[in-house]
């Protein structure tokens, strides 16, 4: 049956409405980074507790954050395969849709003490890729719009730095063109795009490891869309930054200072939790009770 041009117009007006409306709905989601599970330590014990919590609280989907195993890129094969195993089988606890994001320890094989060799067919980000999934992406959940990153540069001397290579940038270009400027976007990235902490990690760490070191061209172009969040491991701390009307949000850590006690005695272990309202977003930090030693 032919529809008239008012129909026609109509319909054409209600897509923004309509798509308006589902960005205004609320849901909650959580962040969860740095677990650095492993068989020692009690990690693995930790993250069970960890991801009991945050079944108790419901969320619509788990974005875990990175550095989901420790630590691969300094162990054999052997070793590095059986902690991807280990995460596997501990993630299934989760009732929640989960996505992951890559991490530093996530890497397989790069520092030459791993004895690893670069010819290896899972060298790298291979192994994390075959196990786990993709190192950048976006999927969409009721009118947002969620980019994962993939912050993990490696230098031709075998280490890592914090950097968003050319490939992904212009695939986070395409990606926020056709996304457009009207939708709410959450970005997620394993090395922080900004941080109030690098005063307090030097000397000891080399700065090129705490932060994306080409952070603004990646936030120049997210800037020019209606980013509302950065989410951000890492460093192990709680912080939340404001600028330009988007949050930059360091969701502490499920290891705290490695499986020994809250980062600088004072970041407990935990997770965030965040609810989105309005069309707007709230975040706070969960400590799960976890107790080292």
């Amino acid at each position: 049956m032919a529809i008239s041009r008012r129909e026609w117009l109509s319909g054409l007006a209600a897509i923004p409405a309509a798509a308006h409306a589902a960005a205004r709905s609320g849901f909650t989601f959580v962040h969860v980074t740095d677990l650095h599970i492993q068989p020692e330590l009690r990690a693995a014990e930790g993250c069970r507790q960890c991801f009991d919590a945050i079944n108790r609280a419901r969320p619509d989907f788990v974005i875990a954050g990175g550095d989901l195993v420790f630590d691969t890129l300094a162990t054999p094969y052997a070793r590095a395969r059986l902690l991807f195993d280990l995460y596997r089988d501990t993630g299934k606890r989760l009732e929640a849709p989960l996505y992951h994001t890559l991490g530093n320890h996530d890497v397989f094989g790069v520092y030459e003490r791993s004895g690893v060799s670069p010819a290896h067919p899972e060298y790298g980000k291979k192994m994390y890729e075959d196990r786990i999934g993709r190192r950048f992406y976006s999927f969409d959940f009721r009118g947002w719009h969620f980019v994962v990153l993939d912050s993990i540069g490696l230098t031709p001397d075998r280490r890592y730095i914090g950097l968003i290579d050319e490939e992904q940038l212009e695939w986070l270009r395409q990606d926020l063109e056709k996304t457009g400027t009207p939708t709410p976007i959450v970005a997620v990235t394993h090395i922080p795009l900004s941080t109030g902490m690098l005063q307090w990690m030097m000397p000891v760490h080399d700065p090129s490891i705490i932060v994306v070191n080409n952070a603004k061209p990646v936030l120049e172009l997210l800037h020019q869309y209606n980013i509302k969040a950065v989410l951000q491991g890492h460093t192990h701390v709680c912080e939340r930054l404001d600028y330009r009307g988007c949050q930059y949000l360091t969701s502490g850590s499920v290891c705290g200072q490695s499986w020994r006690g809250p980062k600088y005695g004072v970041h407990r272990e935990g997770f965030a939790i965040l609810r989105v309202a309005g069309g707007e977003i709230s975040w706070t930090y969960e400590p799960y009770g976890f107790r080292a030693g």
